[in-house]
């Protein structure tokens, strides 16, 4: 098996967690700040630590599992976990410039 390209990965990573929404938001996850680390191993497991807008976020039970059904169908990643965590808690500072503009939050 030839060795991997950990950042490669990564950004192929990343465009797949710009087509996961919070149905309540019209901006990707990635842009709103909500995914905190990705790492990968050298057998292309992928580790993705993230959190959500508030714990009591109506798509805490499905947005996680969406994000790891996602990655996991990459043909280049042999397995996915996600983390959930609340430290720090997310806050709108977290969001990209994009996310800011897109939500009128100047």
């Amino acid at each position: 098996m030839s060795e991997i390209n950990k950042q490669e990965l990564e950004e192929k990573i990343i465009q797949v967690l710009k087509t996961c929404y919070d149905p309540e938001i019209p901006v990707d996850i990635f842009e709103l700040g909500l995914i905190y680390e990705i790492r990968i191993d050298n057998e292309a497991n992928v580790k993705i630590s993230m959190t959500l807008t508030s714990p009591a976020c109506p798509v805490a039970g499905s947005l996680p599992p969406e994000v790891a059904e996602k990655v996991r169908t990459m043909p280049e990643v042999k397995s996915v976990d996600i983390e959930l965590v609340w430290n720090p808690p997310w806050d709108r500072d977290m969001m990209s410039e994009y996310a800011k503009v897109e939500l009128g939050m100047y």
